[in-house]
This record gives C-alpha cells, sequence and structure tokens, in this order.
C-alpha cells in the first residue's frame, strides 16, 4: 500500500478500530509541524446492526470531514469498502494498525440474495486484494449486492427495502410453534376414541400403542430439528426441509403431496366438528334436511369461516388457535377433575366408579374383540400422534426457525404424550369396558362375581357378555363427556380440537405449497407463488385449498381418503427422518448442525420406521403413496428444474465419484478394459461442435471425453477471460447433453497449455490416454511459429504415449465467426422489437397526435435522419454470399450430429497401432447414428499373395469379433503417383523449400540459419518415398473410398529432428485432400485389443 504523509495514526489505536485514511496524492505539504493537524474519523465495527458510521470529532480542521461527504456519497465502512477517489483523495480502511482494503468478517458478506434479515455485500474480490492497486480509479459503490450465481440483484433493493419496512407479523417459539403443534397433535381422537383403544388394548398395550407411535413422531422431530438447525429456514415446511437436504426431486414430490394432504385434511377435521354438531342437532331433534346433507351444510360454512380468518392474516389466525388452546386445555383439565368428583347412580350404571384398583387390574390387560388387534388398534390411533409439523409448515413466519421449531416441536411432542398417557390411564382406571346404563342392575345378594370388578363394585354387567351394551370404554366413545365434571365442556373441546387442526391445516397448505411454486418446480403452477400483503400471504393458495377442501366435504367419502391422507403425512415423516440420515453419510462440511441430539442411524431407523407404519396403517394406501411419490419424482428428474441448494444428494455424488475414483487407483489397467478417453482440442465447445460431436460419438457411456481450450496472451487477461468462461461452458455442454468436462489453460504459447493438459489432465485411472485434434486447414497462411506449435503438439502427444486423431471436414470446424454474425443479428433483432415495442407505447400513451405530438414523439425516440456515408455502404451480394457460407458452414458443422445412412466406414488399417484405428470404428458402429453403416478394412499386402492376406485379415478380426463387409487388399501401395498429382504436391511445397543444392555452401548455411523450418532439398531427397507413398495413398483413397461415409487412416508419425513441420503437413494435406470427413488415428502401439477372454 502506498502511505501518504497526510495519515494520522491513534497513538493506541483499538485492534478492532477501523480508520478511515486520507491519501491526497497532490498534496506536498509535510506533515510534521502542522498546528492544526486534519480530523479524522472513527468507526467502531461494534455497531454493525446500524450499518452506519458513528463519527467522532477531533479538534481541528474539518476540510478532510467534508471531504469525506462531498457529492452526497458517504464513506462506507461495512467491510467492504474499496479504496475511493474523489478527483484528488482515496480512502482506505486502516485495519489492525495498517491501511487496506481487505475486509474484516462480516455476516452481510454470507448472506443470500433477498435475504429480509439484511442486504448480501460484496467483499474486494481476491483479485482487488492480490493485484496492485490503481489508484485514482472511481470504485463502485459498496451498497451493491450480488446474486448467488454473480450478477449484480440492484433490482432486488428496493424489494428487500418495502419487505423490511412493511413490518412482518413473526411468531415466537411458543405462539408459532408449541400451540400449533398441540392443537394439531390433541384431535378429536383423544376425546372420542382414546378411550375405546385403552379398552381394546388395555392400559399396558395402550400405553405401548401411544409410545410406539411418540417414538416415530420424536425421532422424527430430532431429525427435523437437526436439519432446521443447519442454517437458516425459510417458508415452506417440510417441504423447504427435505427440498433443500435431498433436492428439488424429493422435495417436488413430496411437496405436492403434502399440501394436498393438508388440503384433503381440513376436510377432515370439519367433517369431524360437524359431525359433532349434526349429533347435536340430532338429540335436540332440529335436523335441517338429513344427516349427510347437514354435515355438507355445516361444513361448508365452517370453511368459509376458517378461510375469512386465514385471510384476514396470520396474526387473526393465531390469536384464535390461542382461544382454541384456551378451551382444549379446560376440556382437559374439566376431565381430570371429572374422574375425583364421586360418581352417581347414573354414571356408575354407564361404568363410571371413580378410581379403583380392581377397574385398573382389571383393564391393564387386552381384550381385542370385533376382529381387531394390536396393528389395527395402532393404525386408529396413530393419526392423533401426527401434527408435529404444524409449527415447521409456517417456517417463514417464525422470527428464529432454526431455534423455534426444534424447542417447540419436541415440547409439544412431551406435553401431548404425557396428556395422552394421562387421559388413557386415569379413563382405564375409572370406567369398566362393558356396562349396560341401567341403574337397576345390581348385584343380587349370594350372586358369584368371578372377579368382575363392577360386580364387586354392586353392579351386574354380565348381560354384555351376550348382548353388545352401549355404555363403557368399548362400547361408548362419550366416555370423556360421561366422566368430566361438566359435559358441555368435552363438546367444546371436541369443537376445539377439530377447527384449531382444521385451521392449521388450511394455513400450513397454502404456505407449503407457495414455496414450492416460488422454487418453479412444476412451472405450471408458478401462478401460486404470488403473495399479498405484508406477510406475503398465499392467498390464491387459499382459495385453491378452499376449492379442494369444499370438494371432499361436499363428496363426504373421507372414509376411504383418510388411510392416503395419513401415508402422505407418515412419507414426509419417512423423508425427513432420511433426510437426516443423508446428510450425515454424505459427510459433507456444510453439515453442522446445531442440534447435536441426533444420529444417523437412529433417523435411518425412524425411515425405516415411517415406512413400515405406512403398511400396517393401511397396505394399498402405501402402495398408492409411493406410486404416487414415484411418478412424481421421476417428473421432476425429467425436467431437471434449475436449481441448486447444494443438497446431499449432490454432496454424496461427489462422495462416491471420490472413492470409485480411489478404488480404482488399485485397479490395474487390462486390455479388455480399455476404452479411448479423450483430450479434445475444441477451445471454447460451441465454437467447433463438429470436431466435439464426432469424439463424443466414440466416448459416449464410453469413455472421458475433456473439451480443451488455451489461451495465450497477456496473462492477467487470459486468466481473468478463462475464468468468467468456465461454468458458461460447461453448462453448454450440460444443456446440449453433451457427456463432458470442459478444461482450460493459461500458457504463453498453445504448445505449452496443451503440454500442461497432457500431463495433468484426468484423476487417477481416469487418466486422458488420446488426443483429438482438427486439421490445421490454414498451415500454409500460418506463421512458422503457429505451424511448429501444431506439430510440437502431436509430438508431445507421442512423447507422453498419447494416441492421436486427427479430423478433417470439408468446411473446417471453426464456425466461431458465423456465431458472432448470428449473435449480432440476435441483437439487431432485440433492438428493432424493442423499438417497435417503444412506439407501440408511445402511441397507446400518446393523447395528441397532431403535429406538436408527431414531434414530441420523435424528440422522445430520437429518430433523426443520418446521410448515408460511403464508408458505411452496404455490397448487397456480399453479404448474401456471406451468409450462405456461414448457412453451408453451420450445416456442415452439425453433420456429425445427423443419422448417418446406409454407407461405409473405410478403414485404412495400414500400420499397426496396437487396435486403436480398428477399436474407434466398431465403437461408432455400435452407436445409432452408426449402426447403419458397414465396415470396410483396406491393408496393403503384397501383389502375388492377395487371397492370404486376405483370409489371414479375416481371421484376425473375427479372433476379434469385430464384423465388417468386406476386406480390400492393396497391392500397388508402393507404386509411384501419376504426375499430375506429384506436380500438384511439388507446386504445394514450392513456397517452402529452401532449394539450398543451387546454392554455394555459404549461401546455404546462411539461408538454413534464417528459415530453418524450410523444407531443404536434402530431406525432401531423404523422404522423396514417403512422399510418394501419401501421394499415392490419396490416389487410391479416392478410388476407393470417395463415397464412403468416414475414412479411417493411419497416421503417419514424423521422426522428430528429422521430418520439417512443413513437410509433415503437406503430407497430411496430400493424404486427407478431396475425401469424406477423414480419421487420421494412430495409436500408442499399445494393445487395445485382445482376443483372450
Amino acid at each position: 500500500m502506498n502511505n501518504s504523509p497526510n495519515v494520522f495514526s491513534d497513538p493506541s489505536p483499538n485492534r478492532f478500530q477501523v480508520n478511515v485514511i486520507n491519501e491526497s496524492h497532490e498534496s506536498t505539504a509535510p506533515s510534521t509541524g502542522d498546528p492544526n493537524p486534519q480530523c479524522y474519523e472513527e468507526t467502531s465495527f461494534a455497531d454493525e446492526a446500524n450499518n452506519r458510521l458513528r463519527v467522532s470529532y477531533r479538534p481541528g480542521n474539518r476540510e478532510l470531514y467534508d471531504n469525506f461527504f462531498q457529492n452526497g456519497d458517504m464513506a462506507k465502512t461495512d467491510g467492504s469498502f474499496h479504496s475511493y477517489d474523489t478527483h484528488s483523495n482515496t480512502y482506505y480502511l486502516k485495519t489492525f494498525g495498517h491501511n487496506t482494503v481487505d475486509a474484516i468478517p462480516k455476516i452481510d458478506y454470507y448472506r443470500n440474495t433477498g435475504s429480509i434479515s439484511g442486504i448480501k455485500m460484496t467483499r474486494p474480490s481476491i483479485m482487488d486484494i492480490h493485484e496492485q492497486l490503481a489508484k485514482n480509479i472511481a470504485v463502485t459503490s459498496v451498497d451493491k449486492f450480488t446474486k448467488a450465481d454473480g450478477t449484480t440483484g440492484g433490482e432486488a433493493a428496493p424489494k428487500n427495502e418495502e419487505e423490511t419496512q412493511g413490518g412482518f407479523v413473526k411468531f415466537g417459539w411458543v405462539k408459532g410453534v408449541l400451540v400449533r403443534c398441540m392443537l394439531n397433535i390433541w384431535g378429536v381422537m383423544l376425546f372420542i376414541r382414546l378411550s375405546w383403544i385403552v379398552g381394546q388394548a388395555g392400559i399396558g398395550l395402550g400405553v405401548v400403542v401411544i409410545f410406539l407411535s411418540v417414538v416415530v413422531t420424536t425421532l422424527t422431530g430430532i431429525s427435523m430439528s437437526a436439519i432446521c438447525t443447519n442454517g437458516v429456514v425459510r417458508g415452506g415446511g417440510a417441504y423447504y426441509l427435505i427440498s433443500r437436504s435431498l433436492g428439488p426431486e424429493f422435495g417436488g414430490s413430496i411437496g405436492l403431496i403434502f399440501a394436498f394432504a393438508n388440503a384433503v385434511a381440513v376436510a377432515m377435521y370439519v367433517v369431524g366438528f360437524a359431525e359433532t354438531v349434526v349429533e347435536l342437532l340430532k338429540s335436540s331433534n332440529a335436523i335441517m334436511v338429513d344427516e349427510s346433507n347437514d354435515i355438507r351444510i355445516i361444513g361448508a360454512i365452517t370453511v368459509v369461516v376458517l378461510l375469512g380468518i386465514s385471510v384476514a392474516g396470520m396474526e387473526w389466525e393465531a390469536k384464535a388457535q390461542v382461544i382454541l388452546l384456551i378451551i382444549l386445555l379446560i376440556a382437559i383439565l374439566n376431565f381430570f377433575i371429572g374422574t375425583v368428583i364421586p360418581s352417581g347412580r347414573d354414571k356408575k350404571a354407564r361404568g363410571f366408579f371413580n378410581y379403583q384398583a380392581s377397574i385398573f387390574a382389571e383393564n391393564f390387560g387386552p381384550d381385542f374383540r370385533d376382529g381387531e388387534g394390536f396393528f389395527s388398534v395402532f393404525a386408529i390411533f396413530f393419526p392423533a400422534a401426527t401434527g408435529i409439523l404444524a409449527g415447521a409448515n409456517i417456517s417463514g413466519d417464525l422470527e428464529d426457525p432454526q431455534g423455534a421449531i426444534p424447542k417447540g416441536t419436541m415440547l409439544a411432542i412431551l406435553i401431548t404424550t404425557v396428556a395422552y398417557v394421562g387421559v388413557a390411564i386415569c379413563a382405564a382406571a375409572c370406567v369398566v369396558r362393558d356396562a349396560t346404563g341401567n341403574v337397576n342392575d345390581t348385584v343380587v345378594s349370594g350372586m358369584n362375581c368371578n372377579g368382575s370388578s363392577a360386580c364387586a363394585l354392586g353392579y351386574d354387567f354380565s348381560s354384555c357378555k351376550a348382548q353388545t351394551c352401549g355404555y363403557g370404554l368399548m362400547n361408548n366413545f362419550q366416555v370423556m363427556s360421561m366422566v368430566s365434571g361438566f359435559g358441555p365442556l368435552i363438546t367444546a373441546g371436541i369443537f376445539s380440537a377439530t377447527l384449531s387442526s382444521a385451521l392449521a391445516s388450511l394455513v400450513s397448505a397454502p404456505k407449503v405449497f407457495q414455496a414450492l411454486c416460488k422454487d418453479n418446480i412444476y412451472r405450471a403452477l408458478h401462478f401460486f407463488a404470488k403473495g399479498y400483503g405484508k406477510n406475503n400471504e398465499p392467498i390464491r393458495g387459499y382459495v385453491l385449498t378452499f376449492i379442494i377442501a369444499m370438494a371432499f366435504i361436499l363428496i363426504a367419502e373421507l372414509n376411504t381418503i383418510a388411510p392416503i391422507i395419513s401415508n402422505f403425512f407418515l412419507a414426509s415423516y419417512a423423508l425427513i427422518n432420511f433426510s437426516c440420515f443423508h446428510a450425515s453419510y454424505a459427510k459433507s462440511p456444510g453439515w453442522r448442525p446445531a442440534f447435536r441430539y441426533y444420529n444417523m442411524w437412529v433417523s435411518l431407523f425412524g425411515a425405516m420406521l415411517c415406512c413400515g407404519v405406512m403398511f400396517v396403517i393401511n397396505w394399498w394406501a402405501a402402495v398408492i403413496t409411493y406410486a404416487i411419490e414415484l411418478f412424481l419424482y421421476i417428473y421432476v428428474t425429467y425436467k431437471k428444474p434449475e436449481v441448486n441448494w447444494g443438497s446431499s444428494a449432490q454432496a454424496l455424488y461427489y462422495v462416491t465419484a471420490i472413492d470409485g475414483a480411489l478404488e480404482l487407483t488399485t485397479v490395474d489397467d487390462h486390455v479388455k478394459n480399455f476404452r479411448p478417453q479423450c483430450i479434445v482440442l475444441t477451445g471454447g465447445p460451441m465454437t467447433r461442435p463438429a470436431l466435439l460431436d464426432i469424439t463424443h460419438s466414440f466416448t459416449k457411456n464410453n469413455g472421458l471425453c475433456i473439451c480443451c481450450e488455451v489461451y495465450t496472451g497477456p496473462r492477467k487477461l487470459c486468466v481473468k477471460e478463462m475464468n468468467s468462461g468456465m461454468a458458461t461452458k460447461q453448462a453448454w455442454l450440460t444443456k446440449n447433453k453433451r457427456k463432458a468436462f470442459y478444461a482450460a489453460v493459461a500458457a504463453d504459447s498453445f504448445r505449452d497449455g496443451v503440454r500442461s493438459l497432457l500431463q495433468a489432465s484426468g484423476l487417477g485411472r481416469i487418466r486422458p490416454n488420446t488426443l483429438v485434434l482438427g486439421f490445421k486447414r490454414d498451415w500454409r497462411d500460418a506463421t512458422a511459429a503457429q505451424v511448429e506449435n501444431y506439430m510440437g503438439t502431436i509430438h508431445d502427444a507421442f512423447d507422453f504415449e498419447f494416441g492421436v486423431i486427427i479430423v478433417r471436414i470439408s468446411q473446417g470446424f471453426d464456425i466461431s465467426q458465423a456465431l458472432q454474425v448470428q449473435e449480432e443479428l440476435k441483437k439487431l433483432e432485440q433492438e428493432r422489437q424493442a423499438l417497435e415495442d417503444t412506439i407501440k407505447e408511445s402511441e397507446c400513451e400518446e393523447g395528441n397526435y397532431g403535429i406538436r405530438g408527431f414531434f414530441r414523439k420523435a424528440t422522445k425516440l430520437n429518430i433523426t435522419k443520418r446521410a448515408p456515408r460511403k464508408g458505411n455502404s452496404i455490397n448487397t451480394i456480399s453479404s448474401i454470399h456471406v451468409g450462405e457460407f456461414n448457412q453451408r458452414l453451420l450445416e456442415v458443422s452439425t453433420q456429425f450430429k445427423k443419422k448417418q445412412g446406409k454407407g461405409t466406414i473405410d478403414v485404412w488399417w495400414l500400420f499397426d497401432d496396437g487396435g486403436l484405428i480398428l477399436l474407434i470404428p466398431y465403437i461408432l458402429t455400435l452407436r445409432k447414428k452408426w449402426q447403419d453403416c458397414k465396415l470396410r478394412i483396406f491393408t496393403g499386402g503384397k501383389v502375388t499373395h492377395l487371397e492370404e492376406e486376405k483370409l489371414r485379415m479375416a481371421s484376425l478380426l473375427n479372433k476379434f469379433r469385430i464384423k465388417f463387409a468386406d476386406i480390400h487388399i492393396i497391392g500397388d501401395i508402393n507404386m509411384k503417383p501419376n504426375k499430375e498429382s506429384w506436380k500438384f504436391f511439388e507446386e504445394m511445397i514450392e513456397p517452402y523449400r529452401l532449394h539450398e543444392s543451387c546454392k554455394d555452401l555459404t549461401t546455404a548455411e546462411k539461408l538454413k540459419r534464417e528459415a530453418p523450418w524450410k523444407i531443404t532439398d536434402a530431406e525432401l531427397e531423404a523422404f522423396k518415398e514417403k512422399s510418394y507413398r501419401q501421394v499415392r495413398l490419396n490416389e487410391l483413397l479416392q478410388e476407393h473410398s470417395r463415397a464412403a461415409n468416414l475414412v479411417v487412416l493411419s497416421l503417419p508419425v514424423a521422426r522428430k529432428g528429422t521430418v520439417s513441420d512443413l513437410l509433415y503437413m503437406a503430407w497430411l494435406e496430400i493424404l486427407s485432400k478431396n475425401l469424406p470427413p477423414v480419421l487420421l488415428i494412430r495409436g500408442n502401439h499399445k494393445n487395445v485389443l485382445t482376443f483372450y477372454s
């Protein structure tokens, strides 16, 4: 850092004090001896919540203070402070006693975009810290924040500000979680079915039933607590927890059915309420139409009222829940009070005798009747234990979801469990299983009681063995009302339980559904993502939930749907448990829950237990649940929503990949397992798609494919361009379904970059073994250094024992120019469209269409005529030709994407390279695009033994189990080419010949020094036979393979230091000239084929 003279530091600075320092580059006044030193500002990071300066003024000149607020800009001290320039002064932060632009740790740097608790801020990049500080450069204000993907989120700021100023209604853990969970868990089951359950199962097994249900909910609560405390929880409840842990596939599938289950649950609870009201009307002989229609009428009215409470806002709904909880608690307390009030003759006749040891002992064991058993009783009770997600479902409306959900949920489970167990034991200790209700059924003197507790207490209920009685634990669902001190309070409790559960479900369903729609996993449902008001209420979701609930109320066939709904909730519990297990198992460093009382294996046991309970409750409902979830999972997987939540599934993919790569290192290579693993020098993969396509044809699902790009030039610019394009180019590969990786390096030269890639690419055994590159069509126009780089790359590949594949097509591979033209045309079209839209808007807004209005519109749109300039004239014919050329180029670039018709792949296997030249075309014939092409094999042989050579080759191919259509033995490869062909070759290399033989020795040596890359006469003479062969081979290729779909040819090898680069390029040029697509292949001379099993 540059420390200017005008830097004033505190004699004893605090360690966490940050001082704004002024560096005046124009001031020359010495700092010593100033009687009135400039003031400076001290910023304390302790007042971080306000995110503002805390300024203390030192005595002295306040000019510097005025400079700080020059032009209305205030110096920022939020930790992302950059050097800031106001034409003459540069400001830094003085942290730990030093001037720096480095930021101190601060929570704002770690926020997500759109966080309602604060604005995401951007710390200085590593480039800002690492690169040399440029003075007198204005730096962007640090108020700006960026999205998670790095783009500026400027338009999101007003929204956040509006939300913050709007005043959210947030709930604490008591009102937001504890109250809701208790109300949802304490359902109507507590009042009308618990006595029957304890009558069937007895006190012992009844308590086991309760505790088994509680085990499921407790394990789920523990897993949910761990997930909730592993980061900020937003709205969406179970959907949010599961989707952020297991990914959108599981989250999207369970979120939809969970929201639907809550919507139908509204109908279930409302019908339960309506049935109770109808029973009261029936007892009062006040039925309106008939029982079924009365249930529908009362249910419909109830849903409308509940909807009104919900739409009024969460605050009103919370108040209603508190009132309902108070009623519910009074009803439960009323029951316990009633158990100690001495029972009268009527109650005794109905089986209630207060607390009696004999009744407790008699009711302790099970007495299953009417085909009921332990699991059927458990299936009936278990839905009463659910409801633990009521608090989590409104996670977006909680002040501190991380603390509230674990605390409130676990305490609610504890309180409700105690209540269930207490009510069950008290009821079973006071009421006998069967009673007639007749006050005259008393014990006759001398009667043998046979251990009956009722008989010992003076009542004879023996007639209940012969016929079903109407009272007692087994027969009367209104036991709690009978036992209670004041019966109507139990009815009020039933109303409270049903209405509170209905209200909780009516709120939960839209909240979860809104969160699901916001994530846009199901695009058709995005309409329901919109929220209204300060609490972002899902009004549209409320209406949809109302419609679903009303439909099921009017259908009134809830007995069939109820088991499916219970299984939907259980599926959610199972996935919450599995999410906790999966996150722990993936061992992601990001899995750091603050809640420590969990275990991954216990969570897995909880998930398995939930799945088991699903089948216990109803096996066909469980099958339907799994089928629906599987269908939605497959749908979401197929659609591949563009979200990245850092799920444990991603972490597990990584761990699995690392483990697989490590295990692979212990496996020795074997020729049977050889597969082409390619480095493809495509540059940007979109610029040479045909080269990628042909390579992808033999590496897809079979081997490794790495698209590589080498950046050359100034290192700083190269690195910046490389880093900015990495994600985009890999995304292009993914979007275009190319199973390939993208890698890039910055190097001083193309050859150095490729050399780095050849040495460092891959991981363990997953390493490239083949280099694929396009033929350098412009080698005759290129500089000597460029040709040397290209040839050096091939030499390096052979040095590192890579196979080499050079691909040539007629139009070349590079379509970057055509892409640029397309991009420019696209921009022009967008500009034209924008202009048209602006004109239409202007016409709609403008009321005056007179002369004045016309000029106003012209001024607004800045429409001016410009005189045409000669330099800008466009040659229409030329443009048409360029367009046609670009179109042809684009068509050629897609030739390997199309299905190849019936034809041949001609393999000219001239030299044995280990079999790579044979393996590549064989793999191609296995692909759908190439499966109609037959292999034709061409090889050299003696003219006198053509048939023997053919049989020998056929035998070899059969041993390799490679199907072929024909074998051609070429006996005249070594013949001289015709004069025209040879003349063409000589003319091609003429500009690059040295012609030293016709010069004197001194001149010749001088020419060699000046142009060492040129072809000498001695070299041309030494390799004349080889040159003849390349020219002759092209004649044979023209004769036999001109109509082939693809030509695969042995690549000639240039001996290092002997064959010049230009001569070798001339060989490749003449060899592959005027042919269909050509693959010049040379393996590394290690076997890639074997005939052994």
